[in-house]
Order: C-alpha cells, then structure tokens, then sequence
C-alpha cells in the first residue's frame, strides 16, 4: 500500500478521543513530539478539521497550524488589518475584507479549497496541477495573486497532483478549486476511519446535559 507509511505513523500515536455534538474529536501525540487534532463529522465520516502543532520549542508553546478547514484567526470582519481586544482581554487577529483567505475543505469525493476576495473574472486566473511541487499553483494574468497550495493528502498517499483532476468556479469573490480524489485517496481515509474505530471514545458531557435540557 502506497499509504502504508501514514497509517503506521498513526498507529504509532498516542490517540484520546471524544463525541461533542455531531462531531468526534481525535487528538494524537507522536513519538517525534508533533501533536494533531481532527474533527470528524458524526453524519458523513469525513474529516471537517485538521491542525498540526511541531515540536516543543524552547521558549513557550508553538503554535497550531491549520491543514484543514477555516482558520479562526481569519474570520474577523473589519477592515484594516490588525488586532482587536475581546472583552476577556485576550486579543483576535483581525484581516483585512480585501486580502486574499485561502480555506480547504474536504468531502466524500473532492477535496475544495476556496480563495475569497478575489474579485476578478474567471478567465484571469490559470490554475495548474503541478507534479514537481506537489502542488496546485494559482496565477492570475494580471500578476495580482499567486500561490502554491500544497496536497498533504496526496503525498500521504504517494500520488502526484493530475491537471484532470481540477474543477475551478469562481463565484460571489471567490475562486473555488475542486479535486476529485483519486481512488487511493479515498481507500486511505476508510483506512483510517478503520483505525479509528477502536481508539476508546469519550462523550462530552456537560454538552449532553445542555442538549437534553433544552428538549
């Protein structure tokens, strides 16, 4: 199996998991210290969150990196770009409404990212698979957006990005990017919902009660 080195990297974390509404929370310690939290719809299977944290640094704790789904620290609305005070006195980062936001999601057959505040028209952006990278590169002819974006998902499971695999729509501001997963990819992910099944999964309680309260 082309994907064998990622499931054997799973297996050999240390998982705790548990059910918080309609999604099951998995967190996962590696040996190599790297540490990884995904969300997982209860309805469909599929993986609505992922983020990494590396190793600990020497001076207080890194940060976490989302791979997969919106980063909280872009969804709030203003205008120019800075830090906002909440009334707990802790601070949220706050972008700009014209600054490009990449986000990625993935269902049961596609993977999607959406690039919002890209206001140009369709035929101005070129957007290429490429195997070399990696990755999908996103140009537009009037030279005012690129980006790499990288496919995890692919490389986990050993398989080089495909031009015939892309889909691309642009709608409301946005520049929507559609991959069709290739049959490996989605043999992989059953994969894991397989190891999954048997890490021990605990039931968020307090929210429980708050559910039944409200009936």
């Amino acid at each position: 199996m082309s994907y064998e080195h990622w499931l054997n990297y799973l297996k050999s974390a240390e998982k705790n998991s548990m059910i918080s509404g309609k999604s099951r929370k998995v967190f996962y310690k590696f040996p190599d210290g790297h540490q990884m939290a995904e969300e997982y719809s209860m309805d469909t299977g599929v993986v609505q969150k992922r983020a990494w944290r590396k190793c600990k640094q020497l001076m207080g704790e890194p940060e976490w990196e989302i791979e997969l789904g919106e980063d909280p620290r872009q969804l709030a609305v203003g205008g120019e770009k800075g830090d906002i005070r909440n009334d707990d006195g802790s601070f949220t980062v706050k972008i700009s409404n014209t600054e490009a936001i990449l986000s990625k999601r993935i269902t049961k057959k596609n993977i999607e990212w959406r690039i919002r505040n890209l206001p140009y028209p369709i035929d101005v952006y070129d957007v290429k698979a490429d195997p070399e990278k990696k990755a999908i590169v996103v140009r537009t002819a009037n030279k005012k957006y690129y980006k790499v974006i990288p496919i995890p998902d692919l490389d986990r499971c050993r398989v080089l990005p495909s031009q015939e695999n892309i889909m691309v729509h642009h709608q409301y501001n946005t520049l929507i990017i559609t991959y069709a997963k290739p049959d490996i990819l989605c043999e992989m992910e059953a994969k894991v919902l397989l190891l999954l099944k048997d890490v021990e999964t605990e039931t968020d309680m307090e929210e429980l009660l708050q559910g039944l309260l409200k009936k």
